[in-house]
């Protein structure tokens, strides 16, 4: 049942980063470049369970230029216990890919 549940969970991950994507190359087709700030892209991060609201996933720009960008989703909650939290990443080519496995 715990991988079923890290699975849906992972869901919100996928979600927050394909519009990251859409929020950096709006940014790149407008000033021809990627932004190292989600303020700067109208990026919001929801409140975290950890800190009383809903988002089970820290989203973090983790490097942006004029090339490229590569944006994070790290989960605050380890959903199976075994000391692991999972990670998703996205990059300027919308590669998505879970990189850590909870």
């Amino acid at each position: 049942l715990m991988p079923l549940i890290s699975r849906a969970k992972s869901t919100e991950a996928q979600q927050q980063l394909v519009f990251l994507h859409t929020l950096e190359k709006n940014n790149f087709y407008t000033y021809s470049k990627y932004s190292a700030s989600l303020e700067e892209l109208g990026f919001e991060q929801q409140p975290l369970v950890t800190e009383g609201g809903h988002a089970n996933y820290r989203i973090e720009i983790v490097e942006a230029s004029e090339g490229g960008f590569r944006a994070t989703a790290t989960a605050v909650v380890d959903f199976d216990g075994d000391g692991e939290y999972n990670v998703w990443e996205i990059d300027q080519d919308k590669n998505l890919k879970e990189t850590v496995k909870d």
